[in-house]
């Protein structure tokens, strides 16, 4: 080859070159867009979170909807709600009788003053616990919402105290209870 068809044969070089370089490029991109997909089309999506002004009305909103005073607060429901805050979550003696034996709603203000943010996220995560607890609504709340239920429980501060242990199928029980088992129209009426 004369000296002449050197520079046309880099540049047809350079050209290839740069042409299977633009090729690669793109080759990549697309696998990469794919598998872009394909990895969002896979991912769980994120969990639903609480938005307001700020933590503390979060942690306050999800104890209302969340109907913890329910039964963390005694008297909450015979009041249709109308409970001052300062009384809330300070547990109940009223058990909860089925089955498992006998639960109480414990006092939250106690149980989360003596308990780390990561321990409470963790246990409502593991969702391990007697009925009547709705544990399946806690493992389903996201983390950030746990976190701010645990700060709001947290500023209410300690008050009250603890509830009675937990009784197993068969205890003696000495006090009011909920009876949580199932009973016919025939049963009833004996």
């Amino acid at each position: 080859m004369s000296d002449m068809g050197k520079p046309a044969a880099r540049r047809t070089w350079k050209r290839a070159a740069s042409l299977a370089a633009a090729i690669a490029i793109a080759a990549a991109t697309l696998a990469a867009a794919g598998c872009a997909r394909r990895v969002e089309a896979e991912a769980p999506a994120p969990a639903p979170y609480v938005v307001a002004g700020n933590e503390l009305d979060i942690g306050r909103y999800l104890v209302r909807v969340g109907g913890c005073n329910d039964c963390h607060t005694p008297g909450y429901a015979e009041a249709g709600g109308a409970m001052p805050e300062s009384e809330w979550l300070t547990g109940s003696p009223v058990g909860f009788a089925g089955p498992w034996g006998v639960s109480y709603a414990s006092n939250l203000r106690l149980s989360l003053a003596g308990m780390e943010e990561d321990d409470f996220v963790q246990l409502a995560h593991d969702g391990q616990g007697r009925p009547p607890m709705p544990w399946p609504s806690l493992t389903a709340m996201s983390d950030s919402d746990l976190r701010a239920l645990y700060r709001y429980v947290r500023i209410l501060g300690p008050k009250g105290k603890a509830t009675p242990a937990p009784l197993s199928p068969g205890d003696t029980i000495d006090g009011p209870v909920v009876n949580f088992v199932p009973v016919t129209p025939n049963e009833q009426a004996r």
